[in-house]
């Protein structure tokens, strides 16, 4: 099987997952919660990149960035999650193995999937039982574009405007898209290499030479070194 072009690595939207090692908690308060944000608010403006949603939740986080040129994503993330892995580290006297694996990227069409997938992250306290209407929890994108809070992190979606005339009805829309569930995406879509409609899935299948469906076993390990 031929490399995956890096481009695609280097260059696109992508859903990203960093699971705490063996589930542990990774935010244990919310000077945590801060720290992180402040990581991602700090390197924004070392490294381009855009953030359009996320969610940090106990033992896992969510993004959905896009990266250019300028950014490439592998060392991005590494060094999020080692400035983070430092702080906890220091306040907690821990050591050992803290983030699980490397972590997990999708990549994302930029259509409406994009819009979807994340309403689906910021849904993730409400399906683990936290709260249960998505603003009361604190540590997600989802004010931002339901109320209009501005936390200094998020890059308008730019498929949000396709919501509504004005902030307002975009607001009201957006309030209202979170209490649906997305059939085209639920927590399978973890098990895949690219989000979209199946134009988009077939053509990155053709470029990558890999099937969409990630296999738990089997896996060829040249696949899985490449296309995270």
């Amino acid at each position: 099987m031929s490399r995956i072009k890096r481009v695609y690595l280097e260059e696109g939207i992508f859903h990203i997952l960093t699971r705490g090692n063996n589930k542990q908690w990774v935010f244990k308060d919310k000077s945590d919660f801060k720290y992180y944000l402040d990581i991602l608010k700090r390197l924004k403006k070392e490294q381009p990149f855009l953030l359009y949603h996320y969610i940090l939740m106990n033992n896992h986080v969510h993004l959905l960035i896009e990266t250019n040129q300028k950014t490439e994503l592998s060392k991005l993330m590494k060094r999020i999650n080692l400035l983070y892995y430092n702080h906890y580290k220091r306040k907690y006297n821990y050591a050992g193995h803290f983030w699980q694996d490397r972590f997990k990227s999708i990549l994302v069409s930029k259509d409406e999937y994009l819009l979807a997938c994340g309403l689906y992250m910021e849904r993730n306290p409400i399906r683990a039982g936290l709260v249960k209407i998505a603003e009361d929890y604190p540590y997600s994108s989802f004010k931002c574009y339901a109320y209009g809070d501005s936390d200094g992190l998020i890059d308008r979606d730019p498929f949000y405007d396709n919501l509504g005339k004005n902030n307002g009805e975009r607001q009201k829309e957006y309030q209202r898209l979170i209490l649906q569930e997305d059939n085209r995406i639920n927590k399978h879509v973890l098990n895949n290499f690219f989000l979209g409609n199946k134009k988009f899935i077939t053509e990155m299948e053709r470029n990558f030479e890999v099937c969409n469906l990630r296999h738990r076993r089997g896996r060829p390990k040249d696949v899985e070194k490449n296309i995270k």
